[in-house]
């Protein structure tokens, strides 16, 4: 079983930790996210990993579904007014199980497959590590909005924030493409640190152009659950700042970073 897959079970189970503790007049309260609520959040994990677990059981299956949501999308409102239409009254604690067992069937799913397995998603094709990376970075970055909302500090970070720290690199190209613009020749250098005392680096020689400081800062700024203003990344280089400032990790349709100081913790 790769290594990943214990990863994502323990994103989640951290998640899934201050969700819990949550009184049921919390989960409709507003995030900084699009005004979505915590309800709204997890419907949108939920569906997520519901997506997931058809890719990796029945890839017609998951055709299927993702027409169906596609052509639902056009008739309501927003993405996640579809979602609200779809899971109906689902919501607080009933849905946080569900949303539990179904990652948890997921999973179990992908600890099946192959290492060199690839699966079908809503972007490109993805093999089995970086598709369950992208559960987990999921869960990672909208968790973001969660601990935000409730000002409560998030537990320190775990060596398992690799992953989303190479899903952000590894995405520079993505970033570019998805926006229709060239990917640029260039591509920078990428150090960080972490509070455990590990330093990770990609690229160490990219001409000047070079990103560096915290870890955590750099997945906020690559999931766009912070503006790379309000971080003490250092950045040397012009690529490298238009890198910071268009940078998305995830699969989907171009999306703005929140502009500075929109996203913080609340007191």
């Amino acid at each position: 079983m790769i290594p990943q897959i214990d990863d994502l079970r323990a994103e989640a189970a951290e998640l899934h930790r201050l969700l819990a503790g949550l009184g049921d007049s919390d989960w409709p309260r507003a995030t900084q996210f699009k005004a979505w609520t915590i309800d709204d959040i997890v419907r949108h994990l939920h569906m997520g990993d519901t997506m997931a677990l058809a890719s990796a059981t029945d890839p017609a299956a998951f055709a299927s579904l993702m027409a169906d949501i596609q052509a639902r999308r056009k008739e309501a409102s927003s993405r996640v007014e579809e979602t609200r239409q779809r899971l109906g009254d689902l919501g607080g604690k009933s849905l946080l199980e569900r949303w539990s067992t179904t990652l948890e069937l997921l999973c179990g799913v992908l600890a099946d497959k192959p290492a060199d397995a690839r699966l079908k998603w809503s972007g490109p094709d993805m093999g089995v590590r970086m598709f369950t990376t992208a559960r987990q970075m999921e869960i990672w970055s909208h968790g973001q909005a969660i601990y935000d909302l409730l000002g409560v500090e998030r537990p320190p970070p775990a060596p398992r924030l690799r992953n989303i720290a190479e899903i952000g690199v590894r995405t520079f190209g993505w970033a570019y493409r998805n926006r229709g613009l060239p990917v640029p020749a260039v591509v920078p250098s990428v150090r960080l640190e972490t509070p455990f005392g590990e330093t990770w680096e990609w690229r160490q020689a990219s001409a000047g152009e070079m990103v560096q400081g915290d870890a955590v800062a750099f997945c906020q700024v690559v999931t766009q659950t912070r503006n790379v203003a309000d971080t003490p990344l250092s950045i040397e280089g012009e690529q490298a700042r238009h890198w910071m400032s268009i940078a998305q990790c995830f699969a989907g349709p171009p999306e703005t970073p929140p502009a500075p100081g929109v996203r913080r913790s609340r007191p």
